[in-house]
């Protein structure tokens, strides 16, 4: 297993060279500062509030979208459009979602998608995006304090994040499981007592991990490569997640599996955005109801995400009323 391990790491290591490279698509992918991946547990989240409306409910769209030459005056997509492009945190490392092409430099995936359907109908161009590349724990700082316009990281929508920024309606539902060695004989989470068990930090997994899973030993990394290199290094005997980032890093590494158990958290995927540019979303879940209605949406999902987790009969439906 000494020989797997190796070779399993080295392929990492090579992925996270990639993700830290400086070109992407069409306007260079920025690496914003990241800390060095603690290898022990992190202090316990802040408690959601004592009282929270439905957090899927977004802001429902004004109207049909308008075209890129009549876009609102002073609204948040004209001044985008003064800026020449739609700057976004992306993750480079989530393989399907959001990952370095080793062969174009370009980072692609479903989240990708996204953004440039939104690129597209702001400039009636859909490579007009600055893709930042930022880790987890950057996800909402980034848009609090204005350095990005949008955030697509396979960031899930809930009550405690609605205090701190804005979100599109749901544009995925995904959920959260395990993965481990391969030649592992466990099933569930229940069967690692005292085994360490990575998670991204600052995210939803880490908390259900707590939360529900009290035996095991949580330590965390910044990004999904970090938790994938500490498992290829024996530092943690497996990672939780969310199926399609697993997914992934089961694609990447041949000595690694996910369990079969059904996933035990529901990850409702949304756009995130700044909390004072309510046109913003209300524009974005404009973009959002066309790609479901027109087919783009599916085919996205078929080319990234299918081929690993099936086919798909509807993309989740918008929730409206906040």
């Amino acid at each position: 297993m000494k020989k797997k391990s190796l070779i399993a790491a080295s392929l990492a290591a090579a992925l996270l060279l990639l993700t830290t490279a400086c070109a992407s698509g069409d306007y260079a992918a920025t690496e914003l500062p990241v800390k060095p991946a603690p290898t022990t547990p992190s202090p316990a989240p802040t408690a959601a509030p004592p009282a929270c409306r439905n957090p899927l409910a977004s802001y429902a769209p004004s109207g049909a979208l308008p075209s890129p030459d009549a876009l609102p005056a002073g609204s948040t997509m004209a001044r985008i459009k003064a800026n020449k492009r739609l700057i976004a945190g992306v993750s480079a490392d989530s393989l399907h979602l959001g990952s370095r092409n080793p062969i174009t430099g370009a980072v692609e995936g479903f989240d990708i998608d996204m953004l440039r359907a939104v690129a597209q109908a702001i400039f009636g161009d859909p490579s007009k995006v600055e893709l930042r590349v930022i880790s987890s724990p950057q996800r909402i700082p980034v848009l609090v304090n204005n350095s990005v316009d949008i955030v697509a990281r396979n960031m899930t929508i809930n009550c405690v994040r609605w205090e701190q920024i804005a979100f599109s309606a749901e544009y995925y539902r995904s959920g959260q499981k395990v993965l481990v060695q391969r030649d592992s004989t466990a099933k569930t989470l229940d069967d690692l007592p005292g085994k360490t068990i990575c998670a991204p930090a600052a995210s939803t997994s880490l908390e259900a991990l707590r939360r529900l899973y009290p035996k095991v030993i949580p330590i965390t990394a910044d990004t999904d490569t970090g938790c994938l290199v500490l498992f290829q290094q024996g530092k943690a005997y497996g990672i939780t997640g969310d199926d399609t980032v697993l997914a992934g890093e089961a694609a990447q590494d041949p000595y690694a599996k996910v369990l079969p158990e059904k996933p035990f958290s529901q990850e409702p995927y949304g756009l995130g955005i700044n909390k004072d540019k309510k046109d913003f979303v209300q524009f974005v879940n404009g973009v959002l109801e066309e790609m479901k209605a027109d087919g783009r949406w599916m085919a996205s999902y078929n080319k990234w995400l299918a081929p690993d987790l099936g086919p798909l009969s509807a993309p989740p439906a918008p929730v409206y009323g906040r």
